[in-house]
């Protein structure tokens, strides 16, 4: 065998090593590790005054443009409560079907049932749409308060239990069901290290949110 035709070998070897190792060949194919998930790096201004699920996909859409992401479709992931003839909204429900990656291409979860059974949510993975991290407890001033409206497995909850600070907007008296993007509470109870399910906010202004370790941040995901 000629050296031309040995090379030509080793390359073609190569290129078929390469194939089968990142999943081309049979039928496989890259994950795309684009950003699908975020903390919102800033809140309304509003506390929980949001203006409605409307106004935090609107603000997650534009964190998201700020960043070079704004192709994709962006939802807060949160709940609202049942007002008359409007029926209740389920975060879990508005949000895609994953798998999400966080800004550095980390995964945070495969799809809905992982996200809300064993995910990747910890303070280090859980950050804003610039990849930076958000502070948590021990940290000053303590942000870890996300709110959600929602129950541990992402959905409203029932009856006429105010849990959304008047389907977010209400920046005064209320309270919001929150939950800790860095896992750690007072305890080592199962809320405690909730991300998503932790306790109810001391109320729905700035001031009421900061009491408890909040900054009226939520969550974004992309739907697709």
């Amino acid at each position: 065998m000629n050296q031309k035709v040995r090379l030509s070998v080793v390359a073609a070897l190569a290129i078929t090593t390469a194939g089968i190792s990142s999943g081309i060949f049979a039928g496989q194919s890259v994950p795309d590790k684009k950003m699908g998930f975020f903390v919102t790096s800033v809140g309304s201004g509003k506390g929980a005054d949001l203006g409605g699920l409307t106004g935090a996909d609107q603000h997650c859409q534009a964190l998201a443009q700020a960043v070079g992401a704004g192709k994709r479709t962006w939802h807060a992931y949160l709940s609202t409560s049942a007002t008359g003839p409007t029926p209740a909204v389920n975060a879990r429900d508005r949000i895609g079907h994953g798998p999400w990656y966080n800004a550095k291409g980390v995964l945070i979860a495969r799809n809905v049932d992982e996200l809300h059974k064993a995910n990747n949510l910890t303070k280090q993975t859980a950050l804003t749409e610039k990849g930076e991290v958000v502070n948590g407890r021990g940290d000053k001033p303590n942000m870890h308060d996300m709110l959600t409206g929602s129950d541990a497995q992402g959905r409203a909850f029932p009856g006429d239990l105010d849990t959304t600070c008047g389907n977010w907007t209400k920046s005064g008296e209320g309270s919001a069901q929150v939950g800790h993007h860095d896992r750690i509470g007072l305890d080592e109870k199962l809320p405690a290290k909730s991300w998503n399910h932790s306790h109810p906010s001391r109320g729905c202004s700035p001031e009421g949110l900061r009491s408890s370790g909040g900054s009226g941040l939520f969550y974004c995901f992309a739907v697709k």
